[in-house]
């Protein structure tokens, strides 16, 4: 199974190319720092890359050298942005729709107070 995460600071890497690949992000990302986990998320039919993934690092410090470091260039053709992660990965696949089906509720609730004001 997937190593352990607790203890790991993660960083998701937004808009990366389809192309790039887990081997691809250490190579960038593990001159910060020592990585404990590298994730990117496909889907589950298709095996195509979702367009993100997870670098996780042992230290904090680490994780946000390597986020002012990363955010911003460009990867593969892409702009990549780096954020401290606040969620991991679901634990199943129950509580990962449950969780897009709140954000997505959330989110229409603020488009309406959006119109209404």
């Amino acid at each position: 199974g997937p190593p352990s995460i607790d203890g790991l600071y993660s960083l998701k890497i937004d808009n990366i190319s389809y192309q790039t690949t887990p081997q691809d992000l250490r190579r960038l990302f593990e001159k910060y720092g020592e990585i404990g986990d590298i994730h990117i998320p496909r889907d589950r039919y298709t095996k195509q890359s979702k367009g993100f993934g997870f670098v996780r690092y042992y230290s904090r410090r680490d994780a946000e050298y390597a986020m002012d470091r990363m955010d911003g260039r460009w990867i593969d053709g892409r702009e990549i942005r780096v954020a401290l992660a606040r969620y991991e990965r679901p634990i199943d696949e129950r509580n990962a729709r449950l969780s897009g089906y709140r954000s997505s509720r959330r989110r229409l609730l603020c488009l309406l107070f959006a119109a209404d004001v």
